[in-house]
């Protein structure tokens, strides 16, 4: 007897998607060309989108899986286009959707021959001109005039998936025969939600550095010319958000606020911390082996818009300017470097961490160095006119002293600096992350003294800090002397120490400050004696000059020291001393080495390989972004 079909049937463990069973059906080996019909289509994109679901199959798929039967993911691709470019709601933001998480999917994969093998894959050897053309054409669309919002963030997500995914080929060259820059920049302005900035800024960011030091990018001629002010504005306050953001993602693993009484404070104390309301989570209670796990992640993805920050600053001089001068907004804005000087001060402590951390941080010494060249940009960073009090990092010892007023941004940045190079210190030193600590800290000093700017400084701190190292690299100089660029950047210490002796008078604020770096360098001679020899300071022309300085000045209050020990007083207090340093000027002659304060303006071509590596970093923070689904 046939089953009644009124009858209960059993209920299944899970229930599937219906548009799961589609994804199914679409990727099934199946070589019927007629079975995906206009019905199928015009249901899947009217579908909510599964992307786990989709990600999860088109992952068990195999490269070789997905060449033979090529057909279903060139549809894909196609249909997905055309969506986009019909505009139709909801079909145009679920293919947008759908188009990004296979983009991502699909190029994650390992290729034999990734150029010929993804364009098999999305278009066919035949249509690929038409297809890759029609796509970025309905991206471009769709980012310059999507209905909403929504959709324009969602098509700059798709072109982030299909140009970090295919970065390595030669597909993102359609990218550069379409100009997306005006459609890009008309996001930025239109952008309501300062966060969301990191998508489109980051996206810029990898056109701009495709292949440019193999062919001139259309792109960076772009950046050059671009001088709306109003967008620079937009955009620069989207960028200061995000890193202020990412340096509270360090204090949400360990607050480091210093002690004292506020009304924060005051409150929690009488029982009516609820009261209060902050823009951040409270850091939380993780032990110290999750702290570490914690801090190896850092920093969060969203900083990979540094990319396309270094380039505007590198690139065009409006932007650079701007970056660092207070704006009026609907009232007055901090400029954006002040949140970019306390993103990179938790950067900088922590930048040993992980490969990722360094490089982001070889990236912001490089952004520091341009501003600091250029003259305009110095005098603002050092105007008494234009102060600022930066949240530093305060997380690890040792701690410079407490900032609790406004201060000249130089003056920041400098704390910034030496925070970086005390607190990276390994046996295995990363050579070119200390070089270019050295390079923005040498041009500070000399665009000081160049000016005649006196500015009131825990001075004594940058010399401790400058001799600290000194001694770790003599404690070490076995281990390190076999690394690449090691004297280099020994002599870069050198240089520094030598123009602060030989031009300290003109920036130092008082005697006092002068004669504690004397007190110090004649303190350190012996240290000075087996550096010279550890590094063979000697035998170089470029910096034998400035060690000599270095041992002329030790070795002439050594003599008077042992003057003065001679006449029968044998000990001799710190504050005889500092007399003795006093009254050894007037013999004192430091021939100042010339070229000494003289540096190089910064060249791209002479840092390409570190500006690849940190593309291919951003590239990887592009993937994780879109495997988030934000």
């Amino acid at each position: 007897m046939e089953q009644s079909p009124l009858s209960q049937q059993a209920r299944p463990d899970t229930f599937k998607p219906k548009v799961v069973g589609l994804y199914e059906f679409l990727l099934k080996d199946d070589e019927d060309p007629h079975r995906l019909t206009e019905g199928f289509w015009r249901e899947l994109f009217l579908l909510k989108p599964d992307l786990t679901s989709l990600r999860q199959l088109l992952s068990g798929l195999s490269t070789q899986a997905l060449l033979h039967h090529a057909i279903p993911t060139q549809e894909i691709f196609a249909r997905c286009t055309e969506a986009i470019r019909a505009g139709h709601s909801p079909e145009d933001e679920n293919a947008l959707a759908t188009l990004t998480a296979f983009l991502e999917s699909i190029l994650s994969k390992r290729y034999t021959s990734p150029s010929a093998d993804v364009i098999s894959i999305l278009a066919g050897l035949e249509g690929v001109d038409w297809a890759f053309a029609n796509f970025v054409s309905a991206l471009d669309f769709a980012i310059r005039d999507g209905k909403t919002q929504d959709i324009r963030q969602k098509a700059v997500r798709a072109a982030m998936a299909a140009v970090g995914g295919a970065y390595q080929t030669g597909l993102v060259s359609y990218f550069l025969n379409r100009d997306l820059f005006p459609s890009l920049m008309k996001l930025v302005q239109d952008v309501d939600d300062p966060h969301l900035m990191y998508e489109p800024c980051t996206l810029l960011g990898l056109l701009v550095n495709y292949n440019k030091f193999e062919f001139q990018n259309p792109y960076q001629l772009r950046l050059e010319d671009f001088v709306d002010d109003s967008t620079i504005h937009r955009m620069m306050n989207g960028i200061g958000t995000i890193l202020l953001s990412s340096r509270n993602a360090y204090l949400n693993i360990q607050d480091d606020l210093t002690e004292g009484w506020s009304f924060a404070s005051t409150l929690t104390y009488f029982g009516l911390g609820g009261l209060i309301t902050t823009s951040r989570t409270a850091a939380a209670n993780l032990s110290e082996e999750d702290m570490k796990v914690a801090f190896a992640s850092m920093p969060p993805p969203q900083v990979a818009v540094l990319l396309a920050t270094y380039d505007f600053v590198n690139a065009n001089k409006i932007f650079c300017y701007n970056f660092v001068t207070p704006f009026t907004e609907k009232g007055p804005v901090a400029p954006a470097v002040d949140n970019f000087i306390s993103f990179a001060s938790y950067l900088f402590q922590n930048a040993y961490r992980s490969a990722r951390a360094a490089s982001y941080s070889c990236l912001i010494l490089i952004i520091f160095r341009i501003l600091v060249e250029d003259q305009s940009v110095a005098k603002n960073l050092g105007s008494t006119e234009q102060l600022a009090n930066v949240r530093l990092c305060r997380q690890r010892q040792p701690l410079l002293p407490v900032a609790r007023n406004n201060r000249v941004r130089m003056l920041i940045i400098l704390d910034v600096l030496i925070d970086g190079i005390n607190h990276n210190l390994r046996r295995r030193l990363d050579v070119e992350l200390y070089i270019l600590f050295f390079e923005p800290l040498l041009r500070i000093l000399t665009t000081l003294s160049r000016s005649r700017i006196r500015l009131t400084y825990h001075w004594g701190e940058l010399w401790r800090s400058l001799l600290s190292f000194m001694r770790f690299l003599n404690a070490y100089a076995n281990d390190l002397k076999p690394l690449p660029r090691i004297h280099r950047l020994a002599d870069s210490l050198v240089n520094v120490l030598a123009i602060s002796l030989s031009s300290g008078e003109a920036f130092l604020p008082d005697a006092r400050s002068y004669d504690d770096l004397f007190y110090k360098v004649f303190e350190s001679g012996e240290a000075l004696v087996k550096f010279r020899d550890s590094f063979d300071m000697s035998k170089r022309k470029m910096v034998s000059g400035s060690i000599e300085i270095l041992m002329s000045v030790s070795g002439h209050y050594t003599r008077l020291l042992d003057e003065k020990k001679g006449k029968g007083n044998m000990n001799v207090s710190p504050r005889e001393v500092r007399e003795i340093i006093k009254q050894g000027y007037e013999t004192l002659s430091i021939e100042s080495r010339e070229g000494l304060d003289h540096w190089n303006r910064y060249r791209e071509a002479d840092h390409r390989n570190l500006i690849k590596k940190v593309t291919k970093v951003v590239i990887q923070d592009v993937r994780a972004l879109l495997a988030q689904g934000t």
